[in-house]
Order: structure tokens, then C-alpha cells, then sequence
């Protein structure tokens, strides 16, 4: 096992020999790491916290921490985050509240640029990319390759697509469609598919010539929500559209706070 003799590791964590500790870190008595984790230095990693195997944890970043809400009072809440996650410099992720759940919980194979926090019952997928400065607010959901961008926020509550890409500079109020390219101008729209993106992650011309359709019927056509969804549904139970354009539906459907169009 490689720890660093500067580092403190509480008695109770479970730390494999195949990981690295590295200098002026601290993990706490609830932590339990996976195989060949590394913490690069001035890691802290506190509370009821479980983190998968492969795992790189860079200078400053704090995992675990008590979240940044003024009900919290101590609880024993959890953070649990897959394997395979690049955490770089002064990222920060709040464990879950008691009003909340009281989990926070990262999947696999995500990149957290510098400064992103993950507020308190956040869930966020797998092969997602959070850039620099990007903040979740609490019970924020995002799903599975997903990007939102550098300096952006989600707002409390709210929803990411799966494949959405999030532009710098957004604040997110409303949930965020799939397969979007949303970015903030003068107000948060919706412009179009994410069309490069969606080709880099194997979509089909087809599967992406119908997602351009549905758009086409959401943001750009004269129906309102209601109506336009009725059309799509309509063209998924013809065959016209696949399970894609299925779940864009889906998804719509279940919003509680309105999606970004």
C-alpha cells in the first residue's frame, strides 16, 4: 500500500493496497475505497462515503463533505460514486440530506474538471464531462452522457437528458431536453439536436434524421407542448419514429418544472 507519510487515514476506512495516498490527505473512518484508487495529495474524503475502483482524485478536491444547507444537522447521509471517475482539482461533492433522501450518488466513467460541485442528493450518470466551474444544485438529476458545460449551473430540482450538451455560461432553471444543444444568449433555447455529438456516440442518420423531425415539431413549429407531443406520440405508435424519439417523449412528458425550448 502506498500512503504518503504525511497522510491521515482514520481507523475504521477501508483502503486497498492496491491504491495511493497521496501527501497531506485525509480520509475519514466511514470511507471505503475500491481497488486502484489514487488521491493525488490534499485529498479529503469524509462521512458515509463509498467510492468504486479506478478512481483519480486530484489536489484539494473534497468528497463527502456535509452539504451546504442549513437544515443538515449531522446526519449520517451517504456519497456513493462508481468506478472509473476523474475528479481534478478543488471539485467538491456534498453528501445527501435526511430531507432529501440522504444520498448522493456518481456513476462511472465521468470527468469532473476543476471546481465542479455536485450539491447534496445529486444523481449523476455514467460518461458524463462537467467543466470547469460547473455546479449542480441540490436534487439535481443527470443522466448518462451528458455534458454540461464550464461556469454553468442547474438549478435545484431540475433534470439533464440523457446526451445533452449544456453550453458555457447557462443557468439551467428548467430541465434539460436529451440529445440538445442548449445554451444561454439572451434567454436559455434550445437550438437544435446535438447532431455532432450524437454522431460521435454512434446514433444513426436515420435515428438522427427523425430526433431532428421531433425537434422540428417542439421548437419549431406553432403547436404547443401539448399538441406537439401528441404528434410525436402518434408518430412513434405508426412505427415512424424509433425508441429515441420514444424516450424524447417520455421525458417531456414526465417534466415537473418545463423544459428549455
Amino acid at each position: 500500500m502506498s500512503i504518503h507519510p504525511t497522510a491521515i487515514v482514520a481507523e475504521g476506512a477501508v483502503v486497498p493496497a492496491s491504491c495511493s495516498v497521496g501527501p497531506y490527505s485525509t480520509i475519514g473512518p466511514n470511507v471505503v475505497l475500491g481497488e486502484s484508487c489514487t488521491l493525488v495529495s490534499h485529498v479529503v474524503l469524509d462521512g458515509h462515503t463509498t467510492i468504486g475502483s479506478g478512481n483519480r482524485i486530484a489536489p484539494f478536491a473534497c468528497i463527502g463533505i456535509p452539504p451546504q444547507d442549513l437544515k443538515y444537522r449531522g446526519e449520517a447521509t451517504q456519497v456513493i460514486i462508481g468506478d472509473n471517475n476523474d475528479f481534478r482539482e478543488s471539485v467538491n461533492v456534498s453528501r445527501g440530506t435526511a430531507g432529501g433522501g440522504g444520498l448522493t450518488r456518481i456513476g462511472s466513467n465521468n470527468l469532473f474538471m476543476c471546481f465542479t460541485h455536485i450539491g447534496h442528493d445529486s444523481q449523476v450518470g455514467d460518461h458524463c464531462i462537467f467543466a470547469n466551474n460547473a455546479t449542480l444544485a441540490g436534487h439535481v438529476v443527470v443522466e448518462d452522457f451528458a455534458t454540461v458545460g464550464a461556469f454553468s449551473a442547474v438549478h435545484q430540482f431540475c433534470s439533464v437528458g440523457k446526451y445533452a450538451y449544456i453550453g458555457g455560461g447557462t443557468m439551467a432553471t428548467q430541465d434539460v431536453m436529451p440529445y440538445s444543444l442548449t445554451s444561454a444568449t439572451r434567454e436559455n433555447h434550445a437550438y437544435s439536436i446535438n447532431k455532432v455529438g450524437l454522431e460521435r456516440r454512434g446514433f444513426t442518420p436515420e435515428e438522427i434524421k427523425q430526433l431532428r423531425a421531433a425537434y422540428r415539431l417542439i421548437v419549431g413549429s406553432r403547436l404547443n407542448m401539448s399538441d406537439a407531443l401528441a404528434a410525436i406520440r402518434e408518430k412513434v405508435a405508426a412505427g415512424e419514429f424509433g425508441d429515441k424519439v420514444a424516450y424524447l417523449s417520455e421525458f417531456i412528458g414526465r417534466s415537473h418544472r418545463g423544459v428549455i425550448r
